[in-house]
């Protein structure tokens, strides 16, 4: 994800003044290159050529032999099973180390993860987000989360518990698809800018501005 410039975070940092101008809420704007570096996937997918290698030996032992020869120059007595086990063991280890090193390349290890499991890493990472930036840090319970993680092309809204008690995971639909269609088109500052104004348009519904009410959280964009 490409660093957001100094104007767009002067873009969002307005959009959420002038969104808690009408309301008791507030809004907290995040956005991460990534939520989850995936190593349990990276394995997972490095396993599989570790286990061909089993089955292969399994299927064609006498290929073994036939590599044992090879890597000895032949014209050797047959092999003991101690010696062609090593060298099995060495072709598993060779072919688990080559996946994992290939599967650094973080494009392949975000291709190869499930879109749940993408999901679900997204959410996790949103809350902890949440319970560090937002959670209790205003006298209502009225902080909410708006969340972007770039690499898996996800996001994620996370409210405190007096807004958690009058709305649903529906009520940031318009919020969402606002700021997804920005991203989409790489224009991150307009997608949170246009995904505020929303969420600004359900807080000042539920929870309008109070003569009492005070800035709790600083009007700002938080690159992680």
């Amino acid at each position: 994800m490409k660093q957001l410039s100094d104007a767009d975070h002067d873009k969002v940092s307005t959009a959420i003044a002038a969104a808690e101008a009408n309301s008791d809420g507030e809004i907290v704007a995040v956005t991460t290159p990534i939520s989850d570096p995936y190593h349990d996937v990276a394995l997972h997918w490095a396993l599989i050529p570790l286990f061909a290698v089993l089955a292969w030996a399994a299927w064609r032992p006498t290929a073994l032999v036939w590599w044992y020869d090879f890597f000895l120059g032949g014209w050797q007595p047959d092999p003991p099973l101690g010696q062609l086990l090593t060298l099995l063991l060495v072709f598993a280890a060779l072919k688990f180390t080559v996946a994992l090193l290939i599967l650094r390349w973080m494009p392949l290890r975000l291709a190869l993860t499930p879109g749940a499991t993408k999901q679900r890493r997204v959410r996790r990472r949103a809350i902890a987000v949440f319970k560090a930036a937002a959670e209790r840090r205003t006298i209502g319970r009225t902080g909410i989360l708006i969340y972007l993680s770039m690499a898996e092309r996800r996001a994620e809204i996370v409210a405190d518990e007096a807004i958690a008690k009058v709305t649903d995971a529906g009520t940031w639909g318009d919020a969402m698809e606002a700021l997804l269609i920005e991203v989409k088109q790489d224009r991150v500052a307009e997608g949170m800018v246009a995904a505020i104004g929303e969420v600004g348009k359900v807080l000042a519904e539920h929870f309008p501005r109070s003569v009492t009410d005070t800035n709790e959280i600083p009007d700002k964009l938080i690159e992680l």
